[in-house]
């Protein structure tokens, strides 16, 4: 899903991975696994649904010491192609969190992982610049890892 035309900030990371789009969907929609590839989240346990566009999960996360849980609401989920959501619910409109797949050559998927954010969360709001400078940066870090982590899983499962 592409990043809101009013977003207050949008970063984004792509890397080539060698499986299918599908395999690569059926990672990054597995919400209970993204602790293992992700430096901050910690997994995640659907509320509502498993995964359909409108179900619900609680994402698990941490950062050092601090640890906490935000709702999430499932805004895109096209197997092989898209699974999007949103912290807060899609009516919050506020931080957003992007999967794209797009097939390539020779069997290998380009993924993308977006985040943006339209409305500051309540803690974003209390930040100041300076914290929501770096928060930026970290997050920016955190996509590069992450999708590094999913081209290592996605590869060794289509071995």
């Amino acid at each position: 899903m592409k990043a809101a035309d009013d977003a207050i900030v949008v970063r984004e990371a792509s890397i080539d991975v060698s499986a299918t789009p599908a395999q690569v969907y059926d990672l990054v929609a597995d919400i209970s696994r993204m602790g293992e590839w992700s430096p901050e989240a910690t997994g995640g346990v659907w509320t509502q649904g498993s995964g359909e566009v409108g179900d619900w999960f609680d994402g698990t996360n941490k950062a050092g010491e601090r640890e906490w849980t935000r709702e999430c609401e499932v805004a895109a989920a096209d197997r092989g192609r898209d699974f999007t959501f949103v912290v807060g619910g899609v009516e919050a409109n506020r931080t957003w969190w992007s999967f794209e797949m797009q097939p390539a050559e020779d069997g290998v998927t380009q993924l993308t992982e977006r985040w943006w954010i339209v409305n500051k969360s309540p803690a974003m709001l209390e930040a100041t610049d300076e914290q929501f400078t770096q928060r930026i940066a970290l997050t920016e870090e955190m996509l590069a890892t992450t999708i590094a982590g999913l081209k290592r899983a996605a590869e060794a499962a289509s071995g």
